[in-house]
């Protein structure tokens, strides 16, 4: 499905979304850095994991609303939060005041509200696209992201560092412009958003009642739930990329040369050489995303979840083995050929496995991946005072391991399900 034939929202969505990505790519790589500067490893890692525990919440609901009360309106509401968000995390780090603890509660709102955005956004998606045409759309989607994980730590390392302020007050801005774009050019998709107004007159115990009584019918559909539970242990380890390795990275890295010639020595510090590899990723992500997509498609799914999860522990064995620029590297491109597998078949696997009315709680559960994997995945930074980096990165290798026995055993039981229903 070509570009120009897209529903307008979609096309409205992927540009608004693509700035967003970019301005966010420009100072969340750099924002465990930031903490476990101000609040030490330990202190930071159990913040983060605090800050995650609610998102994990508003997620939940973000799915419960956005099939309730629709699409648009949950993304017009979010992204206006992030928006105050953001100008508290500006105000925390400007000329006037400067409050590392008032930054973390700002970055901590900005993240429920994200949570928030996201099953609305990809509800969306599933109510414009037929089944055939998902995979694609979401793969294009997440090429924007990645086009923007290249650019944004590039400039983020210049402004980052040195002009906090007025980064954060440019991300309040952009996720203003978003609210507006939504509000103003997009049409609600929700097949059911006119019985929205009835379930804003229920009180306030039926509608929590509802919420759980709905999230029990996903919980017992058993291939759903290995589905989030091999994506938690999957996700926690896709999640070091914002937080164990950019630490790992500055420690190890002091200042190394990587290339010389002569008298010409390009040498780089453990901050660029972190924004260099997360460049790394999303340019290898914006490049190879389709053509891997569609090569993928020739196998079968379970096989393709298996080796992703496996790559992925391969990656964290190949960092946890050195400390050199160029070995990092060689890491990176194995931990993104282990995303890249997967990138549109998870969101076109949730879309058939969904009813149609439950679309936004069966996206929001599967969001739960991430979430619950971000809640989880900031404990490996206090752990390596514990037991070190080695054994750190190795643990989370095994659990990645884990996850790829898990897809395995969900997917024969999938092709069971299917063969007893035809």
């Amino acid at each position: 499905m070509k570009i120009r034939e897209w529903d307008r929202s979609l096309k409205v969505r992927l540009i608004g979304e693509s700035v967003m990505n970019v301005t966010f790519w420009m100072f969340f790589p750099f924002l465990a850095i930031y903490f476990a500067e101000e609040f030490g490893k330990g202190k930071a890692g159990m913040l983060l994991i605090l800050s995650q525990l609610f998102s994990v919440i508003a997620n939940l609901a973000g799915g419960y609303c956005a099939d309730r009360f629709g699409r648009k309106r949950m993304m017009v509401l979010s992204s206006f939060g992030q928006g105050l968000a953001f100008l508290i995390f500006a105000f925390a780090n400007s000329p006037w005041h400067e409050s590392a603890l008032l930054g973390f509660f700002a970055f901590s709102i900005a993240s429920v509200f994200g949570s928030l955005y996201w099953p609305a956004s990809q509800a969306m998606v599933a109510d414009v696209v037929e089944e055939k045409d998902r995979s694609d759309v979401f793969a294009v989607f997440y090429t924007s992201i990645n086009i923007a994980v290249v650019i944004g730590p590039i400039l983020g390392g210049i402004f980052f560092f040195t002009y906090r302020f007025e980064l954060m007050l440019f991300a309040a801005l952009t996720c203003f412009s978003l609210a507006f774009t939504v509000w103003k050019w997009i049409a609600e998709t929700n097949p059911g958003v006119l019985q929205a107004s009835s379930a804003n007159n229920n009180k306030w115990y039926s509608v929590i009642i509802g919420q759980i009584k709905d999230y029990q019918v996903i919980v017992r559909d058993k291939i759903f739930l290995l589905f989030i539970i091999a994506g938690i242990l999957s996700s926690q380890t896709f999640m070091q990329l914002d937080l164990l390795i950019p630490v790992y990275t500055k420690e190890s890295i002091d200042i190394q040369t990587i290339f010389s010639l002569g008298d010409w020595v390009v040498s780089i510090s453990g901050e660029k050489a972190f924004g260099l590899l997360v460049s790394e990723n999303g340019l290898l992500v914006a490049l190879f995303t389709v053509a891997i997509s569609k090569w993928v498609s020739r196998f079968h799914e379970k096989n393709v979840f298996a080796a992703s999860s496996i790559l992925y522990a391969a990656s964290m064995w190949m960092f946890a083995l050195t400390d050199w620029f160029w070995g990092f590297v060689a890491g990176m491109a194995v931990f993104t050929l282990g995303e890249l597998l997967i990138v549109g078949l998870q969101q076109s696997f949730i879309s058939v496995l969904a009813p149609e009315h439950m679309r936004g709680q069966y996206f929001a559960a599967a969001s739960l991946r991430y979430t619950i994997g971000r809640m989880i995945a900031p404990a490996a930074i206090p752990l390596t005072m514990w037991i070190g980096y080695s054994w750190t990165f190795s643990l989370i290798a095994v659990l990645s391991l884990t996850s790829a026995a898990i897809y395995y055993y969900m997917f024969i039981l999938h092709s069971q399900r299917k063969k007893s229903e035809s």
